[in-house]
């Protein structure tokens, strides 16, 4: 092994690290909590102390507690979002390139669904849906981010559409769906990555907005954008019932990217000529 290599390793599991440590936290986070996520521990928006590390909220439940407990629905639902926008967006967009008519269908439809403003869209799916909750949650987060996801990955594939080997297999009569998942879509890998990535902060983005209008968990549900929604009226008494919940959200947004960029092959990367 070259010192080359074993330097690329460490820095890739530096950059990977942080996200598997946050992810691993928030799915465990509901076990570590030290008190009940509905039981007032302190006085409302009480200074860190005591019973509460980072202080109380606006009940006077413990902050911490709540942080640790509300940290898993939004990792879960994030993640299944950015699979299933991921998943779809490969789909269509190796379809549309190798099927045009099916194509402009596709694009004229992803380009009315990015008209809609992500708050309203969200608004209007989640409101609409029957008793709401996280599964409207979800869809409206699928139906917004599937738009863009297909553009990037149709723009990806029209190049290793156009290439022989698929024109190749093409001609020798493989069906479209053989053409899509075997010819196409390996030849995307670094591009699926990265684009896993950029969707997962998205998903993130969405679902904690829908937390913070309350149209997806419901209080007294530990959600972090709940938290900051539920205590932004006592922020100058305690900062951190707000600050803690937002710095955790920022943070996996932006480990996950980072890993997810982190990832990606060496040989899917551009290299960018010195001047």
């Amino acid at each position: 092994m070259t010192v080359s290599t074993v330097i690329a390793r460490r820095r890739l599991i530096v950059r990977v690290l942080p996200a598997l440590l946050l992810t691993a936290l928030a799915l465990a986070g509901p076990w570590l909590a030290p008190h009940a996520i509905d039981a007032p521990v302190t006085a409302p928006f009480a200074a860190p102390g005591g019973d509460a590390p980072v202080g109380g909220d606006q009940l006077g439940r413990d902050v911490l507690s709540r942080m640790l407990a509300g940290g898993r629905e939004l990792v879960v639902t994030s993640l299944l979002v950015a699979l299933l926008v991921t998943a779809a967006a490969a789909v269509l967009g190796a379809v549309s390139v190798l099927r045009p008519g099916v194509g402009r269908i596709i694009e004229r439809t992803a380009d009315v669904v990015m008209l809609l403003p992500a708050v309203l869209g969200i608004l209007l799916v989640t409101l609409s849906w029957p008793d709401g909750g996280r599964l409207a949650v979800v869809t409206a987060s699928v139906v917004l981010g599937v738009p863009y996801a297909v553009r990037l990955v149709a723009g990806a594939a029209a190049p290793v559409a156009a290439s022989g080997y698929v024109e190749a297999a093409a001609v020798g009569g493989e069906r479209l769906w053989h053409l899509v998942v075997r010819e196409v879509l390996p030849n995307l890998r670094s591009t699926l990555l990265a684009l896993f990535g950029l969707r997962f902060v998205a998903a993130v983005y969405l679902v904690a907005t829908a937390g913070f209008l309350q149209v997806g968990p419901q209080p007294p549900a530990a959600d972090w954008a709940l938290m900051i929604r539920e205590n932004s009226p006592g922020i100058l008494l305690n900062p951190w019932a707000v600050l803690a919940p937002s710095i955790a959200i920022g943070l996996l947004a932006m480990s996950v990217n980072l890993a997810a960029a982190a990832l990606i092959p060496a040989s899917g990367r551009k290299v960018v000529p010195a001047l």
